[in-house]
């Protein structure tokens, strides 16, 4: 693995290191707890002990009692303070529609019932235990097969969704000559990013600041503004760093509203910090899925027939889904095709987006079956889907604006040593070590919203970028910058990029990686339109010497960015909070995707089934890379990641109480240094001038979808026992 940045090739930029990165290794980066405010009360969250039932009484008398208690909301003198709001994911701002304190009905274990505003943060948390409730408790119904539990199809529950469907199916799969026909299971998993669930709130009159770790400046802003009863206007949210998010921070929570009630009831800032363990349950997660793959092929690999269906649990009042079908069905060229989404009513909270909400788990089931018949052809896996590769989407023969799959297939293979894998499992030792290879396909559909942005550039060279975005860990800061400084010809040195506050010109959420495509391809515009009040129309031309001709201090444009394909008044939307992203599966006339090639070695010790992980390699092609160096690192941590969802991560359920067991970082496992030991990642140079004018394809969530297939199918190879329910164990091998 090198520490080396890539150099560019192609179409990419440099690889500059990290504006923000001096910040954060120092101590530097200020994030939302750390934000100074004046003499702040401290909240604490008392968390429901029963999944499902209600709240008979609440005894606050021992709680009061502790010194520096200044306010303790229930639902007693809470109950109608915080409105209602939609689902993020059906257009709203929240991600559950579940709001705590509103009565005393209890819809998931670890609802927050109670808040107490102290002093010190540790005489609200003394007096949060001293907090008495008893409840009456009602049999809660845990994940799939539980008792009680209600199915809906996805299609009866939201107007917009869509099974893909084309051809025969049930008629091609009936006469298919091999066919594939198989169950697979993803676990519940949490983001636990390393910066906790924080909110802090203050108000100056009618005027409320909040800060918090944030993806949406506008639609937390929008949102809480909706749920106190307050104009837009009245709300500033600031969150300039971000340590961690994967979704989970790109929705509003019930917390954000309550801490800014606390705060004003106390009359003066509040801030929350909530424990990891709440953060289980306060917040989102990835879904459990259950997933039937049926492939049809013919002797000669040519696929015939492919079903994928999927079923999703989620919250006993919301119906949120992550339907990964609308990606799996059209990866490969096959003509009949046939698809559902079902969605399972349970007693726990409201999952959400977590880092490729639905190609991580259901590529994982499609990756897996294509192996399964690769073995059941005798056909080299890679030549499986060259067999198949398509340049035009099945369902309505759309075509891809560019797809190198097999570049990816080819450059990694080439890398990876794959010629070299014998095909039969079981074959390839290493003392006593059985050594399997896998591989797996990697998707993301390219994404963009409408942006908007404001730029200045002064006499002395100094270059400032303005927009409401979010650093997440993605180098939003670096890669800004390098188009802005880019574009005007100006050294990356006198770039400043100010990001993470609610007053900067609105920027989309950033989730389903689209902030590079969308908030450098604004940039550009506004860099552009400095260029033409200029008059330089010679993309080299001296924008300072230009300046400074016409005697101007300073030049400053605002630019408004829409990408083809958005209704009529998205930018109105984004300013009030909605995203409208478009691209993948949504345009009418292509189709958009990065693609990549995951590779992986497993070793799998004869005796124990201990499993180790000594080599990875992926190669990505998703378009023009503003900086190589950013890059690799976010497909590195996305290869990793998917190594943690096939073999480490999954939340622990106690199905007869419907309540998580492993809420830390103790028992929630994650890979450590030891866990990786070579990983190499390739980018192939790839040009695609139809996505946006800059040819931007996100990849923050590319470069883990596909890695938990290549593991379990170098499983599968070093051992001839297919898993087909994640995480790997030994217990699993052993059986």
């Amino acid at each position: 693995m090198s520490v080396e940045a890539p150099a560019a090739t192609g179409n990419m930029g440099e690889p500059h290191p990290r504006f923000d990165a001096r910040l954060k290794v120092t101590g530097g980066a200020r994030y939302a707890s750390d934000m100074p405010v004046d003499n702040p009360a401290y909240a604490y969250l008392v968390t429901s002990a029963i999944a499902r039932g209600r709240i008979v009484s609440i005894n606050l008398g021992e709680a009061q009692n502790v010194p520096g208690v200044l306010h303790i909301m229930t639902h007693e003198n809470t109950s109608k303070d915080v409105k209602d709001s939609k689902l993020f994911s059906d257009g709203g701002f929240s991600g559950t529609s579940i709001i705590p304190l509103q009565s005393d009905k209890v819809w998931h274990d670890g609802q927050i019932v109670a808040v107490v505003v102290a002093e010190t943060y540790e005489a609200a948390r003394e007096a949060g235990y001293r907090v008495k409730i008893e409840y009456e408790a009602e049999q809660p119904s845990a994940t799939f097969e539980s008792n009680g539990v209600q199915v809906q199809a996805a299609a009866d529950v939201k107007k917009t969704h869509e099974d893909p469907k084309v051809g025969d199916f049930d008629g091609a799969f009936a006469s298919a000559e091999v066919k594939v026909d198989a169950t697979y299971f993803t676990p519940t998993q949490h983001h636990n990013p390393i910066e906790l669930f924080t909110t802090t709130c203050a108000w100056a009159g009618d005027k409320l600041t909040v800060y918090e770790p944030s993806q949406t400046m506008y639609g937390m802003k929008n949102g809480i503004a909706s749920q106190l009863g307050i104009e837009p206007e009245q709300v500033r949210v600031v969150s300039n760093f971000v340590g961690g998010a994967f979704g989970s921070k790109g929705s509003l929570t019930p917390r954000t509203a309550l801490t800014a009630i606390a705060a004003r009831r106390v009359g003066r800032p509040v801030k929350l910090v909530a424990t990891r363990q709440q953060g289980f349950t306060i917040a989102t997660y990835r879904a459990e899925t259950k997933q039937r793959v049926r492939l049809g092929a013919s002797r000669d690999g040519k696929l015939t027939a492919l079903s994928h269906e999927g079923w999703e649990v989620t919250s006993r009042p919301d119906n949120y889904m992550v339907a990964g079908t609308d990606a799996t069905t059209r990866m490969y060229d096959v003509a009949n095709v046939q698809s559902k989404v079902s969605i399972v009513h349970a007693d726990r909270n409201t999952p959400g987006f977590m880092r490729s909400p639905p190609e991580l788990p259901y590529m994982f089931g499609l990756e897996s079956a294509i192996d399964e018949l690769a073995y059941a052809l005798d056909i080299d896996p890679i030549e499986l889907r060259r067999k198949n590769d398509t340049m035009k989407e099945p369902i309505k023969g759309l075509p891809y604006t560019s797809r190198s799959v097999m570049q990816c297939f080819d450059e990694g293979a080439k890398s990876f040593g794959w010629s070299k894998r014998e095909p039969k499992p079981g074959s390839m030792r290493d003392g006593d070590w059985l050594v399997g290879l896998g591989c797996a396909m990697s998707c993301y559909p390219t994404q963009m919203a409408p942006s908007s942005a404001r730029v200045r550039l002064s006499q002395n060279g100094e270059l400032r970028v303005e927009t409401a975005s979010h650093e997440i860990g993605n180098g939003a800061y670096t890669v800004i910058g390098q188009i802005a400084a880019e574009r005007l010809g100006v050294p990356y040195e006198k770039v400043s990029v100010v990001l993470g506050d609610s007053d900067y010109p609105a920027a989309p959420v950033s989730g389903g990686s689209i902030t590079t495509a969308s908030v450098c391809n604004c940039v550009a515009e506004a860099c552009d339109a400095i260029r033409a009040e200029l008059g330089i129309n010679d993309p080299k031309g001296d924008v300072l010497a230009a300046l400074k001709s016409r005697g101007r201090g300073a030049i400053e444009r605002y630019a408004e960015w829409t990408p083809k394909g958005v209704p009529d008044g998205a930018l109105a939307k984004l300013y009030s909070g909605q995203a409208m992203p478009t691209g993948g599966t949504k345009d009418k006339e292509r189709i958009m995707f990065a693609f990549g090639a995951e590779f992986i070695e497993v070793r799998v010790h004869q005796r124990t089934r201990e499993i180790r992980v000594p080599r990875i390699v992926g190669a990505f092609a998703a378009g023009r890379i503003v900086n190589p160096r950013t890059a690799r690192s976010q497909l590195m941590g996305g290869l990793i990641w998917g190594v943690s969802s096939a073999l480490h991560e999954a939340t622990e359920i106690d199905k007869r109480a419907a309540r998580y067991v492993n809420k830390d970082l103790a028992e929630y496992l994650v890979p450590v240094n030891a866990d990786i030991d070579q990983l190499e990642v390739f980018m192939i140079p790839e040009e695609d001038h139809e996505v946006n004018p800059l040819g931007i394809k996100g990849i923050g969530e590319l470069g883990n979808v596909g890695t938990n297939a290549a593991v379990a199918n170098a499983v599968y190879h070093a051992t001839g026992k297919r898993i087909r329910d994640l995480p790997i164990r030994l217990e699993t091998l052993l059986a």
